[in-house]
């Protein structure tokens, strides 16, 4: 499928007129309705939520950020498009713009208090809230300030609707949409095209022959496989539930360890890391074929890369250490695995229809499925310059948090690089499968795997 095939991209700033259109929903929003757990919990509930936090240096004109958010809304169909579900039948349909709601807070921090630590409390506080599915725009805001000069902005979006990577593609049109305001110029933003415009394209490449070659893979791929099920500490019920998030630091020789083996392997940090979870969990389970699922960006074809929706994709990989007898080994057979795996991406609806039976172990009444992810996303504004405005993304947050934003089931292991050196990780468990100390012990598991298996070996 060519670009040519689909309207011209919508300038930056411009509405569409697609209000009222009744769109389907696109594989990813299928798979979540399928694991729908109704209206107070689980994907379509009010904790479903993606959060994104970052630092601001200098004088923020409220009204004039007020605008710019809207000026987002405008831009991006999807901050507009609810999710209708009626009984088995589910769609989306386009809104009008409507204002995004923007709270401004007086910020204080004592002199024995790190305003890194209170902006962190603020952003785990917006994660806790509900945040409705029904409730448009599906985009909200807060503006926390410690001094006319220092503050936080959070932004919260429905997870149903907008993924990690499309926070950060709001928050940098919203930056050039406020500095353009300012100056009072256009904005100098790429043309983008709509959620609905991809969601055609997915559905027209369904007969196609690439599509029926991975799902071919996939059926041969996971014969016979089951997704790796960690043992849970409750007994599976349907009460409602919510996401617990526990936070901690790798230190930065780990990171180096990781990055040095991706080098010399012609691995990604992910695959290195993935290589040594394979190699705690063949140590745990006495097994070798081992299957562990990740998200993927999802992010193809390429001109959806500016594109705010739901595009991630949850992808089990199978990987066989049968006679792989040294950490090199396993991160060779790790890297061929991914690599298949990511030649035959699908969303995982489709997978599912393939490998009907991957999950059953991870979804018995004590057990649950671990979900490995390594998070490099676009846009992240580390510390760059809009305007009057200096953004930097919040990514090294270490305040664990008893509530926060919601998980659909199990355990989610997310482990990133840090611009200030070592690892940032994260496990969110749902409450009612896993107690806090039992997701510290996987992650101290973890910490001595990889102090056993990354340095002082030689790849070569």
């Amino acid at each position: 499928m060519t670009d040519t095939l689909l309207p011209p991209p919508t300038p930056a700033g411009e509405p569409t007129e697609q209000t009222g259109t009744r769109v389907p929903l696109s594989l990813q929003q299928e798979f979540l309705h399928h694991i729908d757990h109704g209206d107070h919990t689980g994907p379509f509930g009010p904790r479903y939520t993606i959060v994104g936090g970052w630092r601001i240096t200098g004088e923020v004109d409220v009204d004039t950020l007020r605008r710019a958010l809207d000026d987002v809304v405008v831009r991006h169909e999807t901050l507009r498009t609810s999710i209708v579900r009626a009984g088995d039948e589910a769609y989306q349909q386009v809104r009008p713009p409507a204002p995004v709601p923007l709270e401004v807070r007086d910020l204080r921090a004592g002199p024995s208090q790190d305003r890194d630590l209170v902006a962190e409390d603020l952003v785990n506080e917006i994660e806790a809230d509900v945040f409705g599915i029904d409730e448009m725009p599906v985009l909200r805001a807060v503006l926390g300030r410690f001094d006319a000069r220092d503050g936080v902005l959070v932004l919260a979006a429905h997870h149903t609707a907008v993924d990690g990577w499309s926070v950060h593609l709001v928050l940098r049109d919203v930056a050039e949409f406020y500095a353009a305001r300012r100056a009072g110029r256009a904005a100098q933003l790429p043309p983008v095209r709509q959620y609905r415009e991809y969601v055609r394209w997915q559905q027209e490449e369904q007969t196609g022959e690439k599509v029926r070659r991975a799902r071919e893979f996939w059926r041969e791929n996971l014969r016979g496989a089951q997704v790796v099920a960690v043992p849970t500490d409750h007994t599976r019920s349907e009460e409602p539930f919510v996401t617990s998030w526990y936070r901690f630091l790798l230190d930065e020789r780990v990171w180096r360890a990781t990055t040095d083996w991706a080098a010399r392997t012609r691995s990604s940090p992910f695959m290195v890391l993935l290589a040594a979870y394979l190699t705690q969990l063949r140590e745990q389970t006495g097994r070798t074929d081992l299957v562990v699922p990740t998200f993927t960006p999802g992010r193809h074809p390429a001109w959806v890369q500016n594109t705010v929706g739901s595009f991630y994709n949850f992808l089990p990989i199978r990987v066989d250490l049968t006679g792989a007898d040294d950490f090199p080994a396993v991160i060779a057979r790790t890297r061929a695995a991914c690599l298949a795996a990511y030649a035959h991406e699908l969303p995982f609806i489709q997978i599912l229809a393939e490998a009907p039976d991957v999950m059953n172990d991870a979804i018995g009444p004590q057990a649950a499925a671990c979900v490995l992810q390594v998070t490099q996303s676009p846009d992240m504004m580390f510390g760059q310059q809009h305007g009057e405005l200096h953004f930097a993304a919040m990514r090294r947050r270490v305040v664990s948090a008893p509530v926060g934003s919601q998980i659909p089931d199990g355990l989610l292991f997310g482990l990133e690089a840090s611009t200030e050196g070592g690892v940032i990780g994260s496990v969110g468990f749902t409450t009612n499968l896993f107690v806090e100390s039992t997701v510290v012990s996987i992650v101290d598991t973890f910490r001595q795997t990889l102090d056993a298996v990354l340095p002082g070996a030689d790849p070569a």
